[in-house]
């Protein structure tokens, strides 16, 4: 049920919430609103006075959709706690059950699509115009798409949404089987696959909110994400498969049926056990409003900046992926499905380890963001195919890491009325960020080469995460205390009063 954005997280207690990973390069990512359960006050927004102020309850407990006792009062049972305690809920496994088959056919399309566009042109900078296409329409129309969410019901706009998708994926197919394929075409169905995305994104992560309400919202947000990286984990290595044996037409034809998949979950589902939603009337300066809302809230912007950053330069995996597979390494469309699956594999194990966690922290956020950029400089001078290939694997963990941890700092930091537009800022931000930063980045590893390319990402990564660390540590009022001693933490980031009193 994904579009390959991947940006998970969660949202606030208080809140019917979620959105997802925005995967540039790793994800699934997307935007969250909808109102709080009936009954419930605004959420309570993160504190702006420690970074490391969990951004989520203590304890998850459990809701189930038990239609006895859950439906549109948002009333919930107990499912308990845990790694997967939200598949319990019916509604949200058929929503899983479906995202997951359509995730697959999304990673063979995108893997597929990388290969054929720099078959057909040769091109690295190619590569990176595709991506921009597909992310261009969210940095254009982004925050419409949160209005629109909020806005109408979400359960028929998938549909809708879902059903386009698998429409665009038929029709690359065709022109690929038909021999006729150009690389413009790629182009506009890639624009029209973006088109598409900027409500879609929104609605299906804010829609997991009415699923699961809001107790269990943390722990769905980190099975989105995991569920999409479970996907990335399969879908590459059966592109790589059926490119080189029955050709690309092939995985675009699959990926287009298997979004037939979640409009039957989306059918199946049980409409009296969703969680009510809060939907806005329409109005002006709505936009203005959520821009405002931001600008005034420094645990809000700041983390999106900082994601911007990020999704901007430091997610550019399908231009360096393919660049090294081709160019540094002389391998083929294997290596490169090969390369993503080691990233899935990272991301995937990224991703549990969020859902085991009640708590998302700025200083997480932070670290996670600095560790990504060093590692990319890293391994872009990797001298040999094996040393490469198993640093994916951490930056895997590291970009999911970041992603699901800016995604829940922000969610819990917004009030339930407003969260619609945050996350669309957010994603507007994150994946919109694409079409200056593909382009940009593709021609540099087109000009100076692979490993300067993917250098060059890794460095603007580092350099904007350390900025916006040190921004946090003087708005939030906290000071980084470096510990050497054996068995304690050797760097986090504390409240001034407490370092002073520990140095007196």
């Amino acid at each position: 049920m994904s579009t390959g954005s991947g940006a998970d997280s969660a949202p606030a207690p208080k809140s019917t919430h979620d959105s997802t990973t925005q995967d540039p390069g790793c994800t699934d990512s997307g935007a969250t609103h909808e109102g709080a359960t009936p009954g419930s006050g605004p959420a309570d927004s993160t504190s702006a006075t420690d970074s490391d102020t969990d951004t989520g309850s203590d304890t998850a407990t459990a809701t189930d959709a038990d239609p006895k006792t859950t439906g549109k009062t948002g009333k919930t049972g107990k499912t308990g706690g845990g790694t997967f305690s939200s598949l319990k809920i019916r509604n949200y496994r058929l929503f899983a059950t479906g995202a997951v088959v359509s995730n697959i056919g999304t990673w063979m399309s995108r893997v597929t699509q990388d290969w054929l566009v720099l078959s057909l042109t040769g091109s690295s900078a190619a590569v990176g115009i595709t991506t921009a296409l597909q992310f261009l329409p969210m940095l254009l129309f982004g925050l419409y798409g949160g209005v629109i969410a909020d806005r109408y019901p979400k359960r028929q706009l998938l549909v809708f949404t879902q059903g386009a998708l698998g429409l665009c994926g038929v029709s690359l197919a065709v022109l690929t089987l038909s021999g006729n394929v150009q690389v413009w075409h790629v182009y506009l169905i890639a624009f029209l696959l973006g088109m598409v995305t900027v409500v879609d994104n929104p609605t299906r992560q804010s829609f997991v909110s009415e699923m699961v309400g809001p107790d269990q919202l943390r722990n769905a947000v980190s099975l989105n994400s995991a569920n999409f990286q479970s996907a990335r984990l399969i879908g590459p290595a059966i592109a790589g498969v059926l490119i080189t044996t029955v050709g690309s037409g092939w995985a675009f034809m699959l990926n287009g049926l298997s979004f037939t998949a979640p409009l039957i979950g989306l059918m199946l589902m049980r409409s009296h056990e969703l969680h009510a939603s809060v939907r806005i009337p329409r109005g002006k300066g709505q936009l203005r409003e959520g821009l405002r809302y931001v600008r005034g809230k420094p645990e809000l912007i700041w983390p999106i900046v900082l994601v911007g950053f990020i999704g901007t330069f430091g997610f550019n995996f399908p231009i360096w992926l393919t660049a090294f597979a081709n160019d540094v390494y002389d391998g083929g469309a294997g290596m490169y499905a090969f390369f993503n699956i080691l990233m899935a594999a990272g991301s995937l194990a990224g991703a549990l380890l969020a859902a085991r966690r009640r708590s998302s922290r700025l200083r997480l956020l932070v670290l996670a963001a600095m560790a990504f950029g060093l590692l990319e400089i890293v391994v872009s001078f990797s001298p040999t195919v094996w040393l490469f290939s198993l640093l994916l694997l951490p930056i895997g963990m590291l970009g999911l890491t970041t992603n699901v941890s800016t995604n829940t700092s922000v969610q819990m930091a917004s009030d339930p009325e407003m969260r619609g537009r945050v996350m669309s800022l957010y994603m507007m931000v994150f994946v919109g960020g694409t079409p200056i930063g593909g382009p940009l980045l593709g021609w540099v590893t087109d000009t100076y080469g692979a490993r300067i390319g993917f250098a060059t990402g890794g460095v603007v990564s580092l350099l904007a995460a350390a900025a916006i660390g040190l921004v946090l540590t003087r708005v939030i009022g906290v000071r980084l205390k470096i510990d050497l001693r054996k068995g304690r933490p050797h760097m986090e980031f504390v409240p001034k009063k407490e370092q002073l009193a520990t140095a007196a």
